[in-house]
């Protein structure tokens, strides 16, 4: 089987079709490239709203940043899947990036075109479409397959191939003192970390067929990433209104939406792309140090992955981690300076791949 890595691709379409005799090492080893694709693709644009909220200490921006570390963990948890089969995670690569505004990779919920702005009715419509469950408690699913679809195959093929498990270049990250221990990046050796890997993965962003709520929390009481999300949306809190029936509604509380910067949307290719004047030396600087910074994180998670000592590995992945940390201060003060176009929207991030 070629393995394909073009982020582009329709691959995960092709995949889920292939039949269960199909579904070997290769196959494992493609389907999960294409998970760390997805994983990191959800991440631009949740960063994008995040950084766009004036009060960084408000409900709303605890919510989502909640969701971030989620999909940070769950990228390192695809990634351990794919080296614990042999292979190795691409993710700094202009082929394998997500393009923005675009689909999301392998052609998975082709309805979808994935965008970059600040936190709108609109972005919060996106992200909960790219997290919604196949059967959700409250609102109709969409007729594609969704993402947790995708991982059930995944977990499928690892229960008819525990043999491929073997515990090679794993990273570690602890993650309980930024969210919970449900996030922690653990090494996954045997069938059952695998499975339980997949069930965090699935459950954080979708919840179950029974609950809305999340499985494996950081915070009590905490909701899936698709109920977050359709909160946020309506302005209203998700509660139980009827155990017989049980029946879930947005009928509690009010959520405010927060104060946030008018970031407009990126267009493909980035802002000069678009049409727009050429940026001011200071903003294309803010715009660079968003674009290196972001290249230079994927090199190193590739690096970690790659490396076959363990103190290399955690080395690199710390200094990914780092690069992360360090993109929000030029994001935010890109969202600060308008376009040069009258529109009242201002300059964002642009996430592109930089090969230096």
């Amino acid at each position: 089987m070629t393995t394909l890595v073009d982020y582009q691709s329709n691959r995960i379409v092709e995949l889920m079709a292939a039949r269960d005799d199909q579904r070997d090492a290769d196959w494992l080893k493609e389907a999960l490239q294409q998970a760390v694709m997805l994983e990191l693709a959800t991440l631009p644009p949740y960063l994008c709203a995040l950084w766009s909220i004036e009060d960084q200490e408000s409900d709303v921006a605890a919510a989502i940043r909640r969701i971030v570390f989620d999909e940070m963990s769950h990228l390192g948890l695809a990634g351990n899947m794919l080296t614990t089969i042999g292979g190795t995670p691409r993710l700094a690569d202009h082929k394998t990036v997500p393009k923005y505004p675009g689909q999301l990779p392998g052609g998975v919920r082709p309805e979808l075109k994935v965008f970059l702005s600040g936190l709108t009715r609109d972005s919060l419509e996106l992200f909960s479409r790219i997290e919604e469950p196949d059967d959700p408690v409250v609102e109709s699913g969409s007729e594609y397959t969704s993402i947790g679809a995708f991982y059930t195959a995944i977990h499928e093929t690892f229960r008819l191939h525990p043999e491929l498990i073997t515990g090679a270049r794993q990273i570690r990250r602890t993650m309980e003192f930024s969210h919970g221990e449900g996030n922690d990046v653990v090494m996954l050796t045997s069938l059952g970390e695998v499975e339980k890997a997949i069930g965090i993965i699935k459950e954080q962003g979708e919840g179950t067929a029974a609950s809305p709520e999340n499985p494996h929390p950081g915070e009590q009481g905490e909701l899936a990433h698709f109920y977050v999300f359709r909160e946020l949306f309506h302005g209203r809190k998700l509660i139980k209104t009827s155990e017989n029936p049980v029946r879930w509604e947005f009928a509690g509380d009010d959520i405010a939406m927060p104060s946030a910067f008018p970031m407009g949307t990126v267009p493909a290719g980035g802002w000069e792309a678009g049409g727009l004047p050429a940026p001011d030396p200071e903003t294309r600087n803010r715009l660079n140090a968003v674009n290196h910074g972001y290249s230079e994180m994927l090199r190193l998670l590739e690096q970690a992955w790659e490396a076959t000592a363990s103190g290399t590995a955690q080395s690199r992945l710390s200094a990914a981690v780092t690069q992360m940390r360090l993109l929000s201060e030029p994001a935010q003060l890109l969202m600060q300076r308008a376009l040069p176009d009258g529109s009242g929207k201002t300059y964002g991030p642009e996430f592109r791949y930089t090969d230096t």
